[in-house]
């Protein structure tokens, strides 16, 4: 390249050594490469320098793309100017291994720095012990405002509010709102609105920032405060929380306790974090994987994944016993044991569709008094055209390949109830577990694998055992 006067412009490249991320979002292994050089060389002042403008969530990727020893050195070695809200980007098992690294001390220091709800994110997982040793050197409001957000269930509004928040009492004018902003230090880093509250720090409104400064300054707070959009009760599930800043695009909400006092905030960030966190955890458990992490070693992972795949053992053994009770029809025609795996196969996979469409409409509550019998109507309909459609392909394809029209016919009969009892099984099994107060994402997998195979089995090798019999 050349610039209007004809000299050769270099490339920068600079640019291409600090960024982090390659095309397609992988941490990009040169810069990777840096980073343990440095750590290997002990240059903590190149190390700050390159980690200096990184993002939590960059370096985050970083913590996770090191190995164990390099994390623990990073740490050390940026001492002051490691970025600990970090941490709350990484998998649990890499989150405790950098914590275990650091001295209690320089922990409790960090947390101090913090914003109460990464404060609590970092500290949650840690054992009790550890945990009461790194708060008993926190400062004592910052400790305090720690423990009473550690108090509330996991996965609660509680547990995951900021305790940090901007409020004043309803005959503030707006001028002394504006000073008290400007002066205060102990003001979170950053914050939407004001909340209004009265003398028992019960919630009464909030006023947005916007509306603060265009308003004059001896105008009261009362008169231009809003009624409280959708405060948040502090044990309210964290998904249902999330639900409510989807439902009417909040950019952050109260928390209140059962006495309507103002007790903390949620924001936007964290909705969506603990949004992917509930997608993350519902595929997994569609799956039978638990809470495993990437992270996790290959113990706690074959731990994790063996009752499942024990349970999916047994009802395995049941889908056998059912084809041992046609084993004289197989012994009969071959070509019964060659098409067996078709049916179950395609029976198993539309009920796997059913399943998963009504366990997300479980989930975004999509699916609920109103709409339940529709939705099993449709799911029906869409499995019984499936397998009218499949029944005449496999069914055509059967007697071809065996020269056997009744076979095909046969199958295709198969192929019929099965998919329609795939539909109907994977849509009402999640919906029955879900009014049983069970997680249809944990148990609703199996179910349907049991039934797809049992009805799978016994209509094909049923009829065929009809067919023969005649």
């Amino acid at each position: 390249m050349y610039n209007k006067n004809m000299e050769a412009i270099k490339p920068d490249n600079n640019i291409q050594e600090n960024s982090v991320y390659t095309e397609d979002n992988a941490v990009r292994p040169e810069f990777i490469t840096r980073i343990e050089g440095l750590i290997r060389e002990q240059d903590d002042t190149g190390l700050k320098e390159l980690i200096e403008p990184l993002h939590e969530s960059e370096l985050g990727d970083i913590l996770e793309a090191l190995g164990t020893d390099e994390r623990a050195s990073l740490v050390t070695l940026t001492g002051d100017e490691f970025d600990y809200v970090s941490l709350t980007e990484v998998d649990g098992a890499v989150r405790l291994e950098v914590i275990n690294a650091i001295p209690n001390k320089q922990i409790a220091e960090a947390v101090t720095e913090l914003e109460s709800d990464d404060a609590v994110f970092i500290l949650e997982d840690i054992a009790q012990s550890e945990r009461d040793e790194i708060l008993s050197l926190v400062p004592f409001e910052e400790r305090s405002r720690i423990i009473r957000s550690l108090d509330y269930p996991e996965e609660t509004a509680g547990r995951r509010m900021q305790t940090e928040f901007v409020a004043v009492p309803p005959f503030w004018t707006i001028g002394q709102t504006i000073d008290y902003l400007r002066d205060d230090n102990n003001l979170p880093e950053s914050f939407y609105e004001v909340f209004v509250i009265g003398p028992s720090f019960e919630l009464i409104g909030y006023v947005t920032l916007d509306n603060i400064l265009r308003t004059n300054r001896k105008t009261k707070i009362e008169d231009i405060k809003e009624a409280t959009v959708h405060p948040i009760p502090v044990l309210e599930d964290q998904e249902e929380a999330a639900r409510v800043f989807e439902q009417y695009d909040l950019v952050s909400a109260a928390v209140v306790d059962e006495a309507n006092r103002l007790v903390g905030v949620l924001t936007i960030d964290d909705v969506v974090d603990f949004i992917q966190q509930e997608a993350d955890e519902d595929i997994k458990r569609l799956a039978g994987v638990g809470d495993e992490e990437l992270s996790d070693s290959v113990m706690e992972i074959t731990r994790s994944r063996f009752t499942w795949l024990l349970l999916n053992l047994l009802t395995a053994i049941m889908a056998s016993i059912v084809i041992g009770l046609f084993d004289a029809t197989i012994q009969e025609m071959v070509a019964l044991a060659i098409l067996m795996p078709i049916v179950a196969s395609m029976g198993g996979n539309a009920g796997t569709q059913s399943m998963t469409v009504a366990v997300r409409g479980l989930a975004t509550k999509d699916i609920d008094n109103y709409n339940v019998v529709r939705t099993i109507r449709r799911e029906v309909l869409v499995g019984l055209l499936n397998g009218i459609f499949f029944a005449c392909l496999i069914g055509i394809i059967s007697a071809i390949w065996f020269s056997n029209q009744s076979l095909g016919l046969i199958i295709g009969i198969a192929m019929v109830v099965n998919m329609l009892c795939a539909a109907l099984a994977g849509v009402l099994i999640p919906i029955g577990l879900d009014k049983m107060d069970i997680d249809p994402a944990i148990a609703s997998s199996v179910f349907v694998t049991t039934v797809t195979d049992v009805v799978g089995f016994f209509a094909f090798l049923g009829l065929a055992s009809w067919w023969l019999a005649i």
